[in-house]
């Protein structure tokens, strides 16, 4: 009877050592489950941060780009009144005058709209 309770005892030593055994390779996956929940959260933050900052730059380019065509249609406007008080006629001048304004809305929207979209890129970082 001695060695059934030796091979029992044997039997419950290695049952044991592989609870053991389990419990430690669980932790041990939890530990690397945890470090890959840490780098994951990290690339995502780098990610969001490069996309904040591509939103920005594309929002100063877009503000750039329509205060110069507001610029340009300004000065055009302005080019085409001289031209018409040059020529001495009162409708060309008037019709000038009406675009010079016309242009100055449009720069002023224009430089609204590039507020508007660089606030909105503020907003989003």
């Amino acid at each position: 009877m001695s060695l059934n309770k030796i091979l029992l005892a044997t039997a419950l030593g290695l049952a044991l050592a592989a609870c053991s055994n389990q419990a430690e390779q669980a932790a041990d996956s939890a530990e690397e489950a945890a470090a890959s929940a840490a780098d994951a959260s990290a690339e995502a933050a780098d990610a969001a941060a490069a996309a904040t900052d591509a939103a920005t730059d594309v929002a100063a380019d877009a503000a750039a780009d329509s205060a110069e065509a507001a610029a340009d249609a300004a000065d055009v406007a302005a080019d085409a009144a001289v031209d018409a008080a040059t020529a001495g006629t009162e409708e060309m001048a008037d019709a000038a005058a009406d675009m010079a304004d016309q242009a100055e809305e449009v720069a002023e929207d224009a430089a609204d709209a590039a507020e508007e979209a660089a606030d909105e890129a503020g907003d989003e970082n």
